[in-house]
């Protein structure tokens, strides 16, 4: 990557601005197709999606694809899904295998990706080496119950690449979440649009003025090295109060904020707010009288929570405390295509976004709803597809909806001849100028540039 020319400079994207090609340029897809997707660690599935030997997941990006297979209890490997005979893929979707097959001359690799057979391989001679028939290897890892992949053979350690996240977040035990649901649907603006409406609350006031009623909704954010974070700007991880940005009314009791933040993530969003939650919701007349103080009402409805994920059987993540779930911010933006909102603890949603293919005006985005169940009572996995995002068969709810509304239009209004470019809010957008400005940097330097420095984001923050 060092050897190649500089088209994009970092320094156009500053905190308060982003030029329009990066979501508008075939020319910058392009460059991300060249020199961000094959050198950058990314998802290509959960541990749950290959519980049993020989189970894969089949991951495709821009022009590559790769096959995630796990190969014994306890490893999991990763190969470029194309064979090396006259380049067919091996496999597509998921599904079980014992071996891999190519489908067009026969040729057989066994599950450590080593070439089995050959038919009449002795027309081929000498020159046909075992090097040149097995299965090129891809760099596999895991954090948070996701499976990783890198294509390059010299990246940063998966663990060193995500930093810090895990130090604020991994005592939340994402591993145990499960699917409530996986939606994908092929959105109509460049993925780094549609990731934009998911790293940022600056939106909610105008987007969703519904939760206007149950939130404070000014926001901060702030960049970790290459990743991001999300956090509302008041007392407390959940702001449960009405926003000053409504007229002035007394404020009304904690468990209407509490309700009505649960009942409409799980009615209008399936996540956020877990099913168990729901369901307890009729536990806060009964268990918490109507002069109890509005910060004891929050503190009892956490203790509520964690009574009922015990007595379900799903546990929880029982070193949490106040203090950590606030520090731990509310939403996370993995460098460079996945976000996720984790405050509910029981119930995240997940956000994966890629492009499709090399047109800047189209992506793909996943959604996956992630639960802590009991062991044994999480859903069956059914993986949804829309390749219209306004079928109305994949019942988005209000909230994603109100986003989808939007996208489109900012697509189609960053082409207009009269558009310079994006003028962000420096304070509440930060996570969205950091991955814009990252990318470049990742694409420009290489790899290993911006990763996050604790030492000095220690004496910065000081």
């Amino acid at each position: 990557m060092s050897g190649m020319t500089h088209q994009f400079p970092t320094d156009e994207v500053t905190a308060a601005f982003i030029p329009p090609e990066d979501n508008c340029s075939p020319e910058f897809a392009r460059y991300e197709a060249e020199r961000l997707w094959p050198f950058v660690w990314q998802i290509a599935c959960r541990l749950e999606e290959i519980p049993k030997v020989g189970d894969f997941v089949t991951y495709d990006i821009v022009d590559d694809s790769i096959v995630v297979i796990r190969t014994s209890p306890t490893e999991i490997k990763a190969y470029h899904n194309v064979c090396p005979h006259r380049g067919r893929q091996l496999t597509e979707g998921c599904g079980r295998t014992k071996m891999f097959k190519c489908r067009f001359h026969g040729w057989e690799f066994d599950l450590q990706g080593n070439n089995t057979l050959v038919i009449d391989r002795k027309d081929f001679g000498s020159e046909l080496t075992d090097d040149k028939v097995h299965l090129k290897m891809v760099q596999v890892d895991t954090w948070a119950g996701f499976v990783y992949i890198n294509m390059d053979a010299d990246c940063e350690p998966l663990q060193d690449f995500i930093a810090p996240i895990d130090d604020f977040c991994d005592k939340f035990e994402f591993e145990k979440l499960r699917y409530r649901y996986y939606k994908t649907g092929i959105m109509p603006c460049n993925w780094k649009v549609g990731q934009g409406f998911f790293n940022e609350f600056y939106h909610v006031q105008q987007s969703h003025p519904q939760l206007l009623n149950y939130v404070e909704d000014y926001s901060n954010a702030g960049a970790y090295g290459r990743h991001g974070a999300m956090w509302y700007v008041s007392d407390g991880a959940l702001p449960y109060r009405r926003s000053s940005r409504l007229p002035k009314i007394p404020e009304p009791d904690m468990r209407e904020h509490i309700r009505g933040v649960t009942t409409e993530f799980h009615n209008e969003l399936g996540a956020m707010a877990s099913g168990r939650a729901y369901r307890a919701l009729e536990r806060l007349d009964t268990d918490i009288p109507s002069d109890t103080p509005q910060g004891e009402v929050l503190t009892r409805w956490g203790e509520i929570l964690v009574e009922e994920a015990i007595k379900d059987g799903a546990g929880w993540p029982m070193e949490l405390t106040a203090e950590y779930v606030e520090a731990s911010h509310l939403d996370w933006q993995i460098f460079p295509n996945s976000i996720y909102l984790h405050g509910a603890v029981d119930s995240v949603i997940w956000y994966r976004f890629r492009p499709n293919g090399y047109d800047p005006d189209s992506c793909i985005m996943d959604i996956w709803s992630l639960e802590r169940y009991a062991e044994g009572k999480a859903p069956p996995l059914k993986r949804e597809f829309y390749s219209d995002w306004r079928d109305p068969a994949a019942k988005w709810g209000r909230i994603l909806e109100q986003d989808f509304a939007n996208m489109l239009a900012v697509q189609k209004g960053s082409k207009s001849r009269a558009f310079a470019g994006s003028l962000l809010n420096p304070v509440q957008e930060t996570a969205v100028s950091n991955l814009y400005r990252s990318i470049r940097q990742f694409m420009n330097e290489g790899p290993r540039a911006g990763t996050y420095q604790r030492e000095a984001t220690a004496l910065a923050a000081e």
